[in-house]
Formats: C-alpha cells, sequence, structure tokens
C-alpha cells in the first residue's frame, strides 16, 4: 500500500484508453481484438503513455458493447483466447506499461449465472443479490405506474423490468439487459472482491471502476422528481454516492490492495459527483479511489438532463467548471482529466474546428488538457485528431442508447433528420468508429467488414498519415506527455485561471517552488490580441511552427511559456 504523505507515481502519468472493438482486427472478423491491440503496442509506447485502460473484454452478450458481463473472469471469443490476453498484458509490461481493467459491477449481464437463478423464484438463494420488489401497492403487476417506484433508466423508459413468473420487478438503471446488484448483500460484495483479487493475481495493475458511486442505493428506493412533461423520476438523489458508497469502497480497498505492495491504480467514474465528495473518494488517508473521472465539464454544452439537446460551449463555463476542480481538489485528492473517451463524441469536433483547424484546435485542446493539474487520459485516436462519425442514417449507428434515442424521439413526434442531426452531435458511435491506421482499405482496422462504418475521412486522417506530417497531431502529444514526465510544475504546481470572463481567451499560470508556467490559449478561429500582462516568457511549447507575435495568438494557437524569470510571473 502506498505512503499516503509522498506523491503517487500517477501524479506525472497519462492514461491511454483503448476501445477492443474499435482498435485494431488481426482475424479479418470486423471486429477489433486483443491480438489486434498486442500488434499495435509501440504505437502506443512510443507515445509515451504509462497505463493502458481496457475497455471491457469479459464474456458478454453484448447488449451494451461489453459493459453488460455475464463471467468476470473468462475473456469473450470475439476478443480473442486467454493467451491472447496473457501475451498482450506480457508486452504491456515488457514495454514498462501498465494495465488497468474496466470493473463493471453496478450491474451485471441478465445473462450472468447468479441472475438466472435469482429469477427462478422468490426464494432462490441468489434473490438477493439483485433488487427484486412488489409492485406498487394498488395496482395490478405488469400495469402501467405499477413499477415499485418511477425511476427512469439512463437508456429510456422505465428503470424497472416485469418478471411474469415470479410477479415482482428487478431494478435497472441502464437497460433491462443490466440488472443493478444489490451490494447491501455482503455476499455481493465478497464475490466483487474475489473477482478483483482474482485478475490482480493475474497481473493486471487495477481498474477503471464503471459508475462506482451507483453502487450503495436508499433501500428505501423513493420516487423520484418527475421533471415537468416527463414521465420518469430521477433517482439519481437515492444512488448516486448513496448511504454506503463510502464504507464500500473502503471496504474494498482493504480487501484487494491493502496487503499488496506493488504500484496500483484505481479510478473511480462517479457521474454527478461533486468536488467535496470527490475530496472523499480521493483522499489517500481515507483508503477509497485514487482519482475520480467526474462528468461536470462534459455536461456544460448540453440542456440539463438532456444530452441530446446539444448547445455551443461557453467557454467561461468550462473555465469555471475547471478551476473549481483544479481549486477544490488543490491540497487533497486528484481528478482524471479528459474531454474525450468512449462515451463522448470526438473532442475536435465538439470543441474545436474538425474542417479549417482541425490540427490546431486538436492541439489546443490537448495543451489545455494537459497542462491542468490531474491526470490526463488519451482516448484512442484522439492523439490523431479523429472526427465524429459523420453518419447520416440510423442503420450506421450501433450504441443501444443512440438507438433508443431516435425511437423515442420520433415515437414522440420529432422528424428523422431532427432525431439524426442530435445523433450526429453527441451519439456514443462518433468515439466508437474503427481506428484509422492508414488510407488502405477500412482504413488498415480489417480486411473484413467492420461492425461499424469507417468514418469516410480516413483516407486523409490516419496515422500513417499524421506520423509523416509535419503538423502531426501524434508528435505533438508526444511534447506534451514528455513535459509532464519531466517537469513536476505540470504534475504538481498549483494552479491561478487568469481572465476568467474572457469568453474566447483560456490562460492560466503553474506554479511550483521557483518554476513558473504560463499556459495561453486562443480558443476561437480569430486572430486574438492578449491583455497587456499577458505574453511575455520563454516558449516552451506551442502549437505553431513559427514563432507568432508575443501579445498576439493566432486562429486555435496555444503556447506554453515559462515566466519564472520575469517579473509579472
Amino acid at each position: 500500500m502506498r505512503d499516503p504523505d509522498r506523491p503517487a507515481w500517477w501524479t506525472n502519468a497519462v492514461v491511454y484508453q483503448i476501445y477492443p472493438r474499435s482498435f485494431a482486427d488481426s482475424t479479418g472478423n470486423g471486429t477489433g481484438d486483443l491480438a489486434g491491440i498486442t500488434g499495435k503496442l509501440d504505437y502506443i509506447a512510443e507515445l509515451g503513455v504509462n497505463v493502458i485502460w481496457l475497455s471491457p473484454v469479459h464474456q458478454s452478450p453484448q447488449y451494451d458493447n461489453g459493459y453488460d458481463i455475464s463471467d468476470y473472469r473468462r475473456i469473450d471469443a470475439m476478443f480473442g483466447t486467454e493467451t491472447d490476453f496473457d501475451e498482450l498484458l506480457e508486452g504491456i509490461h515488457a514495454r514498462g506499461m501498465k494495465l488497468i481493467m474496466d470493473l463493471v459491477v453496478n450491474h451485471t449481464s441478465s445473462e450472468h449465472p447468479s441472475f438466472r437463478e435469482s429469477e427462478r423464484s422468490r426464494d432462490n438463494a441468489e434473490r438477493d443479490t439483485y433488487w427484486w420488489r412488489d409492485p406498487r401497492a394498488g395496482f395490478d403487476p405488469g400495469e402501467p405506474g405499477a413499477e415499485p417506484n418511477n425511476w427512469g433508466s439512463h437508456f429510456g423508459g422505465s428503470a424497472w423490468t416485469y418478471d411474469p413468473l415470479t410477479q415482482q420487478y428487478y431494478l435497472h438503471l441502464f437497460t433491462p439487459q443490466q440488472p443493478d446488484l444489490n451490494w447491501e448483500n455482503p455476499r455481493v460484495r465478497a464475490d466483487v472482491h474475489d473477482v478483483m483479487n482474482w485478475w490482480v493475481d493475474r497481473g493486471v495493475d487495477g481498474f477503471r471502476m464503471d459508475v462506482i458511486n451507483f453502487i450503495s442505493k436508499d433501500p428505501a428506493l423513493p420516487d423520484g422528481v418527475v421533471e415537468p412533461g416527463g414521465v420518469w423520476g430521477d433517482g439519481s438523489p437515492y444512488f448516486t454516492s448513496g448511504p454506503r458508497i463510502h464504507e464500500f469502497l473502503q471496504e474494498m480497498q482493504r480487501a484487494v490492495f491493502a496487503d499488496r505492495s506493488g504500484e496500483y491504480l484505481t479510478v473511480g467514474e462517479t457521474p454527478g459527483a461533486t468536488v467535496d465528495q470527490a475530496l472523499l473518494y480521493t483522499d489517500p488517508h481515507r483508503g477509497e479511489l485514487d482519482m475520480v473521472f467526474q462528468f461536470e465539464h462534459v455536461s456544460l454544452d448540453q440542456s440539463p438532463g438532456n444530452k441530446w439537446e446539444y448547445r455551443d460551449l461557453d467557454l467561461r463555463d468550462l473555465k469555471t467548471s475547471w478551476n473549481r476542480w483544479q481549486r477544490g481538489l488543490a491540497a487533497t485528492g486528484w481528478n482524471s482529466l479528459y474531454l474525450g473517451n468512449h462515451d463522448q463524441p470526438r473532442q475536435v469536433s465538439r470543441f474545436g474546428d474538425d474542417a479549417q483547424y482541425r490540427y490546431e484546435s486538436a492541439t489546443l485542446w490537448a495543451t489545455l488538457l494537459h497542462m491542468h493539474r490531474g491526470t490526463p487520459y488519451v482516448y484512442q485516436g484522439e492523439e490523431l485528431g479523429m472526427t465524429n462519425a459523420g453518419f447520416t442514417a440510423i442503420d450506421q449507428y450501433r450504441d443501444v442508447e443512440s438507438l433508443n434515442f431516435y425511437a423515442d424521439a420520433l415515437g414522440r413526434g420529432s422528424g428523422p433528420a431532427a432525431a439524426l442531426q442530435a445523433l450526429a452531435a453527441m451519439s456514443r458511435d462518433n468515439a466508437r468508429t474503427p481506428m484509422q491506421w492508414n488510407s488502405g482499405r477500412n482504413a488498415g482496422f480489417t480486411t473484413g467488414t467492420p461492425w461499424i462504418p469507417v468514418n469516410s475521412n480516413f483516407s486523409e486522417i490516419n496515422a500513417e498519415a499524421d506520423l509523416g506530417s509535419d503538423r502531426s497531431v501524434y508528435r505533438y502529444y508526444q511534447k506534451l506527455i514528455k513535459l509532464r514526465h519531466e517537469s513536476a510544475v505540470v504534475a504538481l504546481g498549483d494552479f491561478h485561471l487568469l481572465d476568467p470572463e474572457h469568453p474566447v481567451l483560456y490562460a492560466f499560470r503553474r506554479r511550483r517552488g521557483d518554476q513558473q508556467l504560463l499556459v495561453e490559449c486562443n480558443v476561437s478561429g480569430e486572430a486574438l490580441e492578449l491583455p497587456s500582462d499577458l505574453g511575455a516568457g520563454e516558449l516552451i511549447l506551442g502549437n505553431y511552427a513559427q514563432p507568432g507575435e508575443p501579445h498576439w495568438l493566432r486562429p486555435w494557437e496555444s503556447r506554453i511559456l515559462d515566466i519564472s524569470t520575469y517579473e509579472d510571473g
């Protein structure tokens, strides 16, 4: 167990996320696999990252692309064999990197043996492994409104599904194929600890824990507030950071990591977490999580509670949010730094200019992210400036959330064009199109038919082209990662936001001891004159090849300046 009073190894680390089915296909069946990842490890290692986060590869019926696990100890055959996994792990360790697995334990698959047993009868020994409840009093089982409470599912509809055999409902915060585990049952918690220990004993270096702050629920399961015009209630006050969450996480830490001497990483995905809650989760003296993965900043460009109502980001809102987290976790605690992952649209399309200034805006957002305090995450293809999918028809989509939204939108009277426009902006499939390796067939991802269409811009945007370009996004990421590895001020320095009300300038200082860095970013497609107190310093890294005017930033220009010896610093 690490010393909580010393900076942890991951304070200057960078994590690379792989979505396996879309990374590299070694068999030609159209789906990425473990052997395909092994074949690309040199590409990842050369980037300079320290950790690979592998999205789920466990046995699963794939209703939610692997986030519905039916056997936690087996590799799904679609990704390869147990030997393939061992070879991947060996290859990662041989290159000096670590591997963390996705741990999905808020829920299982409905095809998990425990759930299959639990639905046999009310008195089955596995019944209390899940949340089974009677219909609402006064209602006939199965009729509309008879659900035990009014909670809505994250993927649409009710969070309860009726079982005619036992005449009860089971809870699922996501799809009906993802029943929620009952963590009030100590046997559930012990089984989860056993699974975690099994993987760590096998050699993995930690876990990214999917929606881990949902595992503790108010046992009373009260109704949630229904927004005007809505049908389903918001149950999140009763399952987000619930009453026993800290007890459960501390118990997990003791059971899995307390007696181990290696270097491990535990990352908790914590939707809805506040700064104060994150402080509790990540205080090293409490023994819960190493860092949180929170969502506040990636919800600022959408209507509250509705990701499909997209609106342009107000940079001042982002500065407020990031400053709150930077300052709030400055003394204790740790945050993950990300803009893209398998659940988010491509950041260069969402926040930048993916046409005229794709290179500049991709590298600007990378600069902003990596120069904050926390652990940066790079999602596959981000380091190439990959863009949103550009899909124009519903049959191109595969994501269950997107398909459910489309069907619901049409059922409520929305036209197909409006629904497709929302999907084009915010669908999770934007991040799940195949990795673009070269300009050959299917972008070099597969020799077969890909499970989801390849982005049509692959002939222009691909790893081979980017690595051979004078304006390489990948090479810029290399420099940023190297800077974090070598600079204590980047990893651990204080954060001071500058000019918070400026609509397009994002500037801040990082300070540690006598060293000070100034980061200046023009988040717009127009030239920007800097305030008089900014601009002076020694250029450490910028995303334009030629130096510009000190007091002007070109479109989407970012600069990192050493201002340690400047009086105004």
